[in-house]
């Protein structure tokens, strides 16, 4: 399976005082994304260079000025929501429950699209909630509620909630947000069971580490615009770095081969 997106350009009307009637925002400039099973592609970049807008446009929650999205090979917009919930799960950014629920109601939220507006919960199911929550580290909090979890243990099970429909992608926002390191390391050696399983998944991240070392493939962003694209090696060369996050670093392979990104200081900048 394969989602891509050719030649998105988003815009949104422009916000702040002074702006102009009928005035812009570029979000996307002219960007090409694709993503496909068995791979873990990784979407960085500065605060506001366009990854969420590029995830909200492959799941066909904007729609783009140019550009085109299908979903193996047909267009995003012939499928229904409910055909795409079953094919993609999606992890969003920011999110909080409108009302307590339990972890084990949370997450059967997940299987709507599998079961329908009013089909009863099977044994299925709720099998299917219990390995997911296993595989999130989150077994034993069926009974919990929601508003009583940690921000990181309501991460993975947003997490657990996003795997419980069986998709065939899965596509991230930051899902690594209020994880510690040690949890931070788990989510992304899942990731990479994962795709080992044939799972197709795109993960936007700040974390360029963690992406280097777990991910196939990068895709960096800076003002909407795709300013590298390729393997960790080819995208983390310091000097594309430093320009796009305007900060000098320096680049340490890891295990001789994987390449880490060591923000410098001003003082530092004698010392590479």
């Amino acid at each position: 399976m394969k989602l891509a997106g050719s030649d998105l350009t988003v815009e949104f009307p422009a916000q702040g005082a002074g702006r102009q009637h009928g005035a812009t925002t570029r979000a996307l400039a002219g960007v090409s994304f694709a993503v496909r099973s068995g791979e873990l592609v990784a979407v960085t970049g500065p605060n506001g260079s366009g990854k969420t807008t590029l995830l909200r446009a492959l799941l066909g929650l904007v729609v783009p000025r140019t550009g085109t999205i299908d979903l193996d090979g047909r267009p995003i917009r012939d499928w229904t929501r409910r055909e795409l919930a079953e094919m993609i799960g999606a992890l969003p950014q920011r999110e909080e429950p409108a009302f307590p629920l339990t972890v084990l109601e949370a997450v059967l939220l997940g299987r709507w699209a599998r079961l329908g507006p009013i089909a009863p919960v099977g044994q299925d199911d709720r099998d299917a909630v219990a390995q997911a929550l296993a595989r999130c580290d989150m077994n034993g909090f069926e009974d919990h509620s929601t508003d009583t979890l940690s921000g990181g243990e309501w991460q993975r099970v947003r997490l657990a909630r996003a795997l419980v429909a069986a998709p065939r992608l899965l596509l991230l926002d930051e899902p690594t947000a209020a994880l510690d390191i040690g949890h931070e390391m788990e989510l992304f050696e899942l990731l990479r069971t994962l795709v080992r399983d044939g799972l197709g998944i795109m993960v936007v991240t700040h974390q360029l580490n963690l992406a280097a070392r777990y991910a196939d493939r990068m895709v960096l962003l800076d003002r909407g615009r795709a300013a590298g694209e390729g393997t960790p090696s080819e995208v983390l060369r310091a000097e594309l770095i430093e320009a796009v996050f305007d900060w000098p670093v320096a680049i340490r392979l890891w295990n001789g081969r994987v390449p880490q990104v060591v923000p410098l200081t001003r003082n530092d900048m004698g010392d590479r």
